[in-house]
């Protein structure tokens, strides 16, 4: 078995430690009946990312309190969510309890998620793996555990967000300048907790897209709402109804040779 890396470690510390503040946010989350994207809570119904999941075998990728895995259950999927936190796994259980909706919870790394080839319809990820995992290996792992046709659909800070984000001691806000240098953008490693965020160049992404035999269907830029409701977030709803804060990637497995020709091929259920 392959040792963890050192920044699954980190960030498995980060979320352990600061799991209590994402109680109440959570809990909001799974009582609501509306999906909901990112920092600026902007309604599925208005952006129309996520396709049917009703009958679908659908993976969440660093699920945190599992909220959007609860919103796919309660539309008829069939959900496994991951997480590399322990105790965002622990508030996710108080919460399937409280709420009478129950599925599998998995406590691992999603660089290398024990599941099976080809197990499902949807992978998704929402400010989980799609940040604090290396795109080059949990980007793979999606593809591998997809079914062919299958979608990836996954919401991250925005390059540019990135980019305008200054380091801890500088400031705690996204600034309207540039911070840091693109080329080269890969690996961030915050100075005031040491958790590891990732993130590429475009160019890059979708090298690392092509490679794993993606095709995009959607890149979606949220702007926020000039009277966004108070998140707690880096980015002022000024900046982020200004510039992208987020975006959410929506892509396809390509079809295998025997699918194309009208042969449906079903990957083992775990």
């Amino acid at each position: 078995m392959p040792a963890t890396s050192q920044h699954v470690l980190q960030n498995r510390a980060h979320w352990d430690a600061t799991s209590d503040r994402w109680v109440d946010p959570g809990h909001r989350a799974w009582s609501s009946a509306e999906i909901r994207w990112g920092c600026w809570q902007i309604p599925e119904s208005q952006l129309n990312v996520l396709p049917d999941v009703a009958g679908k075998d659908v993976l969440e990728l660093g699920c945190g309190t599992a909220y959007f895995s609860a919103w796919f259950a309660r539309r008829g999927a069939r959900v496994v969510a991951l997480d590399n936190s322990a105790r965002q796994l622990a508030t996710a259980r108080r919460f399937q309890d409280e709420f009478g909706l129950h599925f599998p919870l998995l406590h691992a790394n999603a660089e290398a998620a024990p599941l099976p080839d080809e197990s499902f319809d949807l992978v998704f990820s929402e400010y989980g793996a799609s940040i604090w995992c290396d795109p080059y290996k949990w980007v793979p792992q999606a593809a591998r555990l997809l079914r062919p046709g299958g979608l990836l659909v996954f919401l991250r800070n925005s390059t540019l967000n990135l980019l305008c984000m200054p380091e801890p001691e500088v400031g705690l806000r996204t600034v309207p300048q540039l911070m840091r240098d693109y080329f080269g953008l890969h690996r961030i490693e915050w100075s005031d907790d040491h958790s590891v965020e990732f993130a590429l160049p475009y160019g890059k992404w979708i090298e690392l897209f092509r490679r794993c035999h993606f095709t995009i269907e959607s890149l979606t830029e949220p702007q926020a709402p000039l009277q966004a409701p108070s998140q707690p977030t880096h980015v002022t709803p000024d900046w982020a109804h200004r510039w992208p804060s987020e975006e959410i990637w929506k892509l396809r497995k390509e079809a295998n040779e025997g699918q194309s020709n009208g042969h449906k091929q079903r990957g083992t259920r775990s």
